[in-house]
């Protein structure tokens, strides 16, 4: 099971509280474990990805294990701390202004 944690406003548009647990076939990357995420709580879908292109919302990054997964290929493997459990895989929301 892999562990993720939500932005507060994903949370509430799930109706879950804080970190969520799913399910994902090997190889476990981004792209297989938002199919799986999106699957599992089909009103995220288009929130952190694209619906058409499956990229990634601009404001949205992905962080695990002190790590930027944002600009790594969708098809990586994810972190073996987070496919053991040990990590949650993090969808932060970006904060923009100035």
């Amino acid at each position: 099971m892999i562990r993720v944690v939500l932005p507060a406003n994903l949370c509430t548009l799930a109706r879950v509280e804080g970190e969520v647990t799913i399910a994902v076939a090997s190889p476990v990357s981004q792209r297989t474990l938002l199919d799986a995420l999106e699957a599992r709580y089909p009103m995220l879908e288009g929130t952190i990805r694209d619906h058409g292109t499956k990229k990634r919302r601009a404001f949205l990054r992905y962080f695990a294990c002190e790590r930027d997964l944002s600009i790594e290929p969708p098809d990586a493997e994810l972190p073996p701390a987070v496919l053991e459990g040990k990590e949650p895989f993090m969808v932060v929301g970006a904060i923009a202004g100035g």
